[in-house]
């Protein structure tokens, strides 16, 4: 249930050969952009597709140049106005729709006929090419199989919504992602392309999977509170616990991500407070997490040259929301 970045290490400007901060995009000292080759590469794949008339596929590798692009500069400004103009360019290029019509006439009382199938295997193309709805359905069998069909919906469901809040995150930010991919019996992720984006972009989109997820409990919880069902104690317990696992700040977990935009201090705040947490409220999952900070903070190899507290902020709150459903839901277990 994390959302997968490949991000290149470049720990040293090109240019000047002065050393970068993890995430850089533009070296403080001579201002050149750390991914300008990469930028130039993709410029001029762009410009062939668009001189063959492949304005779509040209119009997505313009856009997978603003993450190595500062938000506010020129050049970002330029991709995103260039590919509005793209877009507009493909949809005129694109045949009418009275093409339906004309098939409908000529083949006369068959036409409406031709037209929905014709459509219909468009569509279903569409739908089988997307390992999304494969892998999430098999998804579904695993915990259905496992749980019963209530329980295995539901549980599905909540990693569904922890998932789509990476995704949506991302996709607001402009940057490319695919829909989430679903591993039966080990769990999920978002592909995306977080190549030179910030540090604390980055963390915020790992959290946003765990907002989700508190959200999708607290949904449960209210269900539950309304309808006296165990089944909803169950699912919004279960949500909460596989929430807070993840932001045990370690490897590909979200909270690993996220912990890479925290410098030192912050990292032991956080294992502070996780402390103070499991001390107060006797959920032990505060504790695991409490480890993985004492990890981060005696074990990591690099810290960020600045220091985030609005990602600081973000955790803890997240953290102590899932903390909280957990300790109120009186069921115990993953299943009712």
């Amino acid at each position: 249930m994390s959302s997968t970045i490949t991000p290149e290490l470049i720990r040293n400007c090109k240019r000047c050969s002065n050393e970068l901060a993890p995430g850089a995009l533009v070296c403080d000292q001579c201002h050149a952009l750390v991914h300008s080759e990469k930028l130039d590469q993709l410029a001029a794949e762009a410009k062939h597709l668009e001189a063959t008339g492949n304005l779509r596929r040209a119009r997505e590798l313009w856009l997978m140049g603003l993450p190595l692009l500062p938000q506010n500069s020129r050049q970002a400004s330029w991709i995103q106005d260039h590919a509005g103009s793209l877009d507009a360019a493909a949809n005129r290029m694109e045949p009418p729709p009275e093409s339906d019509n004309k098939w409908a006439r000529n083949l006369g009382p068959m036409g409406p006929v031709a037209i929905l199938l014709a459509k219909g295997k468009v569509l279903l193309t569409a739908i089988f090419k997307l390992k999304f709805l494969l892998s999430f359905v098999a998804f579904i069998g695993i915990y259905w199989a496992a749980f019963g069909m209530m329980f295995g919906l539901g549980f599905a469901a909540l990693i569904l919504i922890h998932e789509m809040g990476h995704f949506i995150d991302i996709k607001r930010r402009g940057l490319p992602a695919e829909m989430p991919v679903f591993l039966p019996g080990l769990g999920a992720y978002v592909r995306w392309q977080a190549l030179g984006v910030p540090l604390e972009t980055r963390a915020a989109v790992s959290l946003a999977g765990p907002l989700a997820g508190f959200f999708a409990a607290l949904a449960c919880a209210m269900l539950w509170w309304q309808t006296s069902n165990p089944l909803w104690a169950a699912l919004a317990r279960t949500g909460a616990l596989l929430n807070m696992l993840n932001l045990i700040p370690v490897w590909v977990l979200d909270g690993g991500q996220a912990a890479l935009a925290l410098s030192k201090t912050e990292r032991i705040i956080l294992l502070t407070a996780c402390l103070g947490l499991w001390l107060v409220l006797g959920e032990n999952m505060f504790f695991l997490v409490a480890l993985g900070f004492g990890y981060q903070v005696f074990f990591a190899g690099h810290f960020p040259s600045r220091p985030s507290r609005a990602t600081t902020i973000y955790f803890l709150l997240v953290l102590t929301a899932l903390g909280l459903m957990i300790r109120l839901m009186p069921v115990r277990g993953m299943a009712p």
